[in-house]
């Protein structure tokens, strides 16, 4: 028994008792709170990577989360503030707010021999393109007609580009130049990755052993490519 919940007298008095309930519903508050938000942004991704921007509306994302308008407003904000939500989300995977490069993935491309730090790398990149390219594309729609959303597509691009030095550089075990580091981006990017298994029709796995191959050619190294396409 919680002997906060009581005064001295033994009898519970009405503050202790409401303190007492806020403090056992707020953690299913909470919870339901966070079910909510990740029902909206699961919604929003497919929608918006399926209709594209001008395509998908508040509407009909609560529609797809089974709520209402107004509880899609109240768990995230508006459209704009919708995508951008979802695709911080399918940066990283989830909604904790841990930075790609301070997560074990990526982390990950320090690890073993180069043969095992490139192979890494490709299933980080083709992970995360493929998380995230509908709403890059929805993002790309809506960038010209939004300033706000303009802005936040080259923040994205920024920050992808400085991402990928970063891992070059523990990919190489060295410090790559810009040269090295900027061929990595465009080939590392959405756009290519959207290129090649979207239009021409590459498997995810046919698109990570040429991403492999790619980045030893790139970073100047000497192992062989990791297996042939399919």
């Amino acid at each position: 028994m919680n002997p906060v919940a009581f005064h001295s007298g033994g009898v519970t008095s009405p503050a202790t008792r409401d303190a007492a309930r806020r403090e056992y519903h707020s953690p299913l508050r909470r919870s339901q709170a966070e079910q909510t938000r990740a029902a909206v942004l699961d919604a929003a991704t497919r929608l918006f990577s399926k209709n594209g921007w001008a395509g998908t509306g508040v509407r009909d994302i609560a529609a797809e989360a089974g709520v209402s308008v107004e509880t899609v407003y109240a768990a995230v904000g508006t459209k704009a503030q919708v995508l951008e939500q979802a695709l911080d989300v399918a940066i990283v995977g989830d909604d904790e707010p841990v930075d790609l490069t301070a997560r074990p993935e990526f982390q990950a491309m320090s690890a073993g021999d180069l043969r095992a730090r490139i192979a890494a790398a490709a299933d980080l990149s083709a992970t995360v393109n493929a998380r995230t390219v509908g709403l890059l594309r929805a993002l790309r729609e809506a960038a010209a007609r939004e300033p706000a959303l303009a802005a936040r597509l080259e923040e994205a691009r920024s920050g992808h580009r400085a991402t990928v030095r970063a891992g070059a550089t523990l990919v190489a075990g060295r410090t790559v130049d810009g040269t090295e580091a900027d061929g990595l981006w465009a080939v590392l990017s959405p756009e290519t990755f959207e290129l090649l298994t979207a239009s021409a029709g590459w498997s995810t796995q046919q698109y990570r052993r040429w991403l492999a191959g790619a980045m030893e050619s790139l970073l100047g190294t000497t192992t062989s490519r990791c297996g042939e396409a399919d």
